[in-house]
Order: C-alpha cells, then sequence, then structure tokens
C-alpha cells in the first residue's frame, strides 16, 4: 500500500488522517467482490451529479456505504479489543501519534 499503514492495521494515514482498513478476516474472493461494488457505486455517484440526478445521487451513496459497511469500514469496528474507533481523526491527535511522527512515515 502506498500509504503508511499503522502497526497493528486498524487504518492507513491519507494527508495525516486516519482511514479505517477493510476487515482482514474477509477473504480475498469477498474482499474483491465488496470492492469492486465500492468503486461501482462511486462511478455512480459520479454519474449522477454530473447528471443532475439527485435521487439516484442518493441511492449512489447508499450503495457506497453499505459497501464500506461489508468491507468494514463503517459501522461497528471489527477488533474485539475495546479500542475506540478512530476513524478519520488527525493521527498526531491519537495515540498513534508517536509512530507517525516517525522518519520512517514520511511517505505522507
Amino acid at each position: 500500500m502506498k500509504h503508511p499503514v499503522t502497526p497493528d492495521g486498524r487504518y492507513f494515514v491519507v494527508r495525516g488522517r486516519l482511514w479505517r482498513m477493510a476487515d482482514p478476516r474477509l477473504g480475498e474472493t469477498e474482499r474483491s467482490l465488496l470492492t469492486r461494488q465500492l468503486m461501482s457505486a462511486r462511478r455512480a455517484v459520479r454519474a449522477a451529479k454530473a447528471a443532475g440526478d439527485p435521487e439516484a445521487e442518493v441511492a449512489a451513496h447508499r450503495a457506497v456505504d453499505q459497501a464500506k459497511r461489508a468491507l468494514g469500514e463503517r459501522g461497528p469496528v471489527w477488533w474485539t479489543d475495546g479500542s475506540p474507533d478512530l476513524n478519520r481523526h488527525m493521527a498526531k491527535n491519537t495515540p498513534y501519534a508517536a509512530w507517525y511522527a516517525e522518519p520512517s512515515q514520511s511517505c505522507r
């Protein structure tokens, strides 16, 4: 992956912000199918916006959300140790701050 991944594998970082990774318990086939569904839904969002079709856009956003939830990127967390969900938090304001400040994370 071109973005740094937290040591526990829960998040990747883009421009300093944490984004939840897909559930590692998903099999490769299932993850691949869900990723294709997600990309299709994102293309549908773009097409609906370009067409000025608000109903289609709402439906497409709903499909994006469903795919992301199925992947484990939204909704209940997939880990079981009780750690909070830090999705979309700035890494520097989380327990990952020291890790993120390391020079090895320079591909930001």
